[in-house]
This record gives structure tokens, C-alpha cells and sequence, in this order.
């Protein structure tokens, strides 16, 4: 027998090897607890919301908050009738439903990590015997069943954050309804502030006519002269040429609402009516800190925080490791006749740890979930400090287009009293017929801005609606409204 000596550069490398190996276990090791160390660094940030304990502009009455069906304190039949139509088939409103779906249906996904996966599988199999002779079957049936253990709690995690997107879906179709609603109704009020102008345009060429008939009348008999006829009647195209676009406004508004309605404007006809003849609802907000709770856009923006702050949750427990139980269990046999049978089962079952060493994606997964989450709290704070904002624009409009609405009815009467004082001297020679233009021209004016002042007041008024959330928090039901209706397709005729 031979002795083989080794050779000593053998006995280094494979001594060397040994420790690379302890080496690059120390390294993984290392590079785990490095990874799980990652998850730890998170401070929340607090989410800095300034609350201020009143408003700059309102007086100290109590609170009249917004009900459900807010619109109809403005006493209009109609518009009732078109927001409720407006509610049922505008198609913005329809594919904000449709994203809480979809919401739903994540939430399910999410959820369905918390419980085992179990699956039955058969197989049935024929081949031939050895050497040819004869056929083989075999016969299996069994279950398999998987289960990760939410040791870390990531799984509850992404559930919580499923969770919030889905309110989320719901409060942001609150707020698209509550922008249709309030464009409906603002436009519907542009269509009557339009027919209303409309009327005036055409009853000032009336009048202007009937001054152009006395001048010529006073020219018949040498008391005027053609200056005056042709001033009058300059005054009277003027008039005459205000008509058209008033009536194009009408006609856009129209199409405007039967857009909000989901339909073609051909199938939209709008009645309208007089500004003057409205209700004037009475609207007041409540203590600031009442309003971040009836404010859709703000609940969303707190529901989009609450779903990043969860996906955080779930960043950090990927860097632990990851916990699983298996089993399979099922028969075995070449008859069905003893396919179910003690003999045939077989069975295995198996327990799994998983640690990650190197995914770099994991760092970035959870920077990506903070900056996320710092996003939506910026997101948070500006939907509060614009609700503040927006109550605080439309207190002071509310105010002050009532006070120019007052102002302009007294204007309106102070030119129409002149202009019938300089019509009736005009008849009787007592007064030129300039004093009469000026007098019928501030009468025009006077007219047109009080239509306009309406317009503002009941507009502010929709906008103080909005401001305060409209009638949601009122509504008593769960946010996201009434469900989708069913969907059928259309039938196709044969060609």
C-alpha cells in the first residue's frame, strides 16, 4: 500500500475555502440583519393640521348645516327634478361607482392571503405494460393545501390598506357627485339668468321702438330732427344686436346640463324661469373642526394616508423572514375500485422559513411606500386648508353679492322712475331727446347688472353648499350612494 502525501498548497486552499465560505455566510448574515434593521428607521411625520376655532367672516348664529337633498331650499321643482336625473345617469358619477368596484374586488384579492390556498387536483392515466403486453392505469386524487403564516402581520397589512383605498373610492365619488350636483345647479341658474336676459333685451327694444316712433312723430311735425331719429335708432340696433349671443348662452347651458344628464342635448329641454322668483336658502357653517368630518375631498385625503401609512406596515415586515405551511394528502392506485382505500393514501406534510439576504428591491419598496405616504399627508393638509379656504370665499361672497343685489334692485329703481319721468316730458315736448337716451341707457345697464348680481348671489350660495360638503355627512347613507346599475348589452340586428 502507497501513502499519498497531500500536498500542502492543497491543505491552504481547501483551508482557505472554509473560511471564504464562513466569510460569505457572515456576509449574507450580516446583509439579512442589515435589511431587517431598514424596516425599523420610520418615523411617522404628525400630520400638522392648523384647526383654526372660528371663521373670519362669520357672524355668531348657531349653525345651519346642509341636508341631504340641500337643492331643494331653492324651491325650483325643476332643477330638483334634473340634479335627481343627474344622480342616477351621469356618467362621471357612473365610472366613480364603478372604481369602488373595484376597490371592493382589491380588498377581496388582498384578503385573500389570511386564509389558505387549497386546491383538488385527479389524474387518470393509461400506458402500456412491460414489454408490450398488456395496459397500465393508474388512478390519483388529491389535495393540496398552502398557508403563509402572518407572523409579521404584512399580509393584515396590505388587507388594512385595500381597506382604506376602498372607503377612499367611496368618499372620492361623493366628491364627484357633489361637483356635478353643484355644476348642474350653477349652470341651471346661468340658463335662467340668460332667459331672464334675454326677456329684458327684448322688452328694451320694444321700448327703444316705441321712442323711435314718438321722435318720428315729433319730426313729422318739425319738433325733432333727423340727428334725433338716428341716434334713437342707433340705440335700437344696439338693443336688437345683444339679442343673439344672449340666446347662443342659452343654448350652451342646455348642452351643458344635458351632458351633466348623460344625454344628447336633442333630448334635453330646459324650462328655467326668473332669479327673482327663487327661495334664498339659509346656509351657516359650524365650528371648523365639525367641517373636516362633513368634507368628502378631506375624508379621501385622510383615507389615501391611512392606505400608504398600512403599505409601510407591509414594506418593512418584507425584510423579516416569511413563514409557510404545506400539505398534500390524496389516493393512489391502479383501480377505482380501491382508489379510496387505507392503503392508497399518501400524504406529505411541510413547514418553510424563508429569510431575504439580497433583494435590493426591498429598500426601495419601502422608500417608495414613505415617500408615498408624505405625498398623501401633503395631500391631507391642503385638502383642510382649502376647505377652510373655500367656507371663508364663499362667506364673504355670500355676503356681499347679497348686499350688491340690494344695491342694484334700488339702482334699477331709481332708472326706471327717471326713464319714465324723461318719457313721459318727452311726449310733452318738455325735455330733449338726449336726456331721454341717457335715461333709457341707464335703465338698460341697471337692468343687466341685477340679473348679473343674481346670478352671483345664487352661484356663492351653491359654492357654500360645496364648501361645507354639501348634504353627504346629512345624507345617512354609506358613502358611495346607490350601486351601479345592471349593465345590458345592447342587442345587434342582423344584417
Amino acid at each position: 500500500m502507497r501513502d499519498f502525501a497531500v500536498p500542502e498548497y492543497r491543505v491552504r486552499e481547501a483551508h482557505l475555502r472554509g473560511i471564504s465560505t464562513k466569510l460569505r455566510l457572515a456576509a449574507a448574515a450580516a446583509a439579512a440583519l442589515a435589511l431587517s434593521g431598514c424596516a425599523d428607521r420610520w418615523e411617522r411625520p404628525a400630520l400638522g393640521v392648523d384647526t383654526p376655532s372660528r371663521w373670519k367672516d362669520a357672524g355668531a348664529s348657531s349653525a345651519v348645516w346642509p341636508d341631504a337633498s340641500w337643492w331643494r331650499d331653492f324651491g325650483s321643482a325643476e332643477l330638483t327634478s334634473l340634479i335627481q336625473e343627474a344622480e342616477r345617469s351621469n356618467q362621471d358619477i357612473g365610472a366613480a361607482k364603478a372604481r369602488i368596484e373595484q376597490a371592493d374586488a382589491q380588498v377581496r384579492i388582498n384578503g385573500a392571503s389570511l386564509i389558505p390556498v387549497i386546491q383538488g387536483s385527479g389524474d387518470a392515466s393509461l400506458q402500456p405494460g412491460p414489454n408490450g403486453r398488456g395496459t397500465q392505469r393508474q388512478y390519483q386524487v388529491g389535495v393540496d393545501a398552502s398557508y403563509e403564516l402572518d407572523f409579521w402581520g404584512r399580509n393584515r397589512a396590505t388587507v388594512r390598506s385595500a381597506q382604506a383605498s376602498a372607503q377612499a373610492a367611496r368618499f372620492d365619488e361623493e366628491v364627484v357627485a357633489l361637483g356635478v350636483v353643484s355644476d348642474l345647479a350653477n349652470t341651471y341658474f346661468a340658463l335662467m339668468s340668460a332667459q331672464e336676459r334675454l326677456a329684458i333685451a327684448r322688452s328694451n327694444v320694444t321700448s327703444a321702438q316705441t321712442i323711435l316712433d314718438a321722435i318720428q312723430g315729433r319730426l313729422d311735425v318739425g319738433t325733432a330732427s333727423a340727428l334725433d331719429r338716428a341716434q334713437q335708432r342707433a340705440i335700437l340696433d344696439q338693443q336688437r344686436a345683444t339679442i343673439p349671443p344672449i340666446e347662443q348662452e342659452i343654448r350652451v347651458n342646455e348642452t351643458a346640463i344635458a351632458l351633466l344628464l348623460g344625454r344628447p342635448p336633442v333630448r334635453v329641454s330646459i324650462k328655467g324661469g326668473r332669479l327673482a322668483a327663487l327661495k334664498t336658502p339659509r346656509v351657516r357653517p359650524g365650528l371648523p373642526s365639525e367641517l373636516l368630518l362633513r368634507r368628502p375631498d378631506v375624508r379621501f385625503a385622510e383615507a389615501n394616508l391611512a392606505a400608504t401609512d398600512a403599505d409601510i406596515t407591509a414594506a418593512r415586515a418584507a425584510f423579516l423572514p416569511s413563514f409557510g405551511l404545506s400539505a398534500q394528502g390524496g389516493f393512489e392506485s391502479a383501480t377505482l375500485r380501491s382508489l379510496v382505500d387505507r392503503s392508497s393514501l399518501a400524504y406529505q406534510l411541510a413547514a418553510s422559513v424563508t429569510q431575504p439576504i439580497l433583494d435590493q428591491t426591498l429598500p426601495g419598496n419601502l422608500d417608495l411606500a414613505k415617500g408615498q405616504y408624505r405625498e398623501n399627508l401633503f395631500a391631507y393638509r391642503k385638502a383642510t386648508t382649502q376647505s377652510f379656504v373655500d367656507v371663508e370665499n364663499a362667506l364673504i361672497a355670500v355676503r356681499k353679492t347679497a348686499e350688491q343685489v340690494r344695491l342694484q334692485e334700488a339702482a334699477v329703481k331709481s332708472a326706471r322712475e327717471a326713464y319714465d319721468i324723461a318719457r313721459a316730458q318727452l311726449k310733452e315736448g318738455a325735455v330733449d331727446i338726449v336726456t331721454v337716451v341717457n335715461a333709457q341707457q341707464t335703465l338698460f345697464t341697471a337692468q343687466d347688472n341685477l340679473v348679473t348680481a343674481r346670478l352671483a348671489r345664487f352661484q356663492a350660495l351653491v359654492s357654500m353648499f360645496e364648501a361645507l360638503g354639501g348634504g353627504w355627512a346629512a345624507s345617512g347613507r354609506p358613502a358611495g350612494g346607490a350601486p351601479l346599475p345592471a349593465f345590458n348589452v345592447p342587442k345587434v340586428a342582423a344584417r
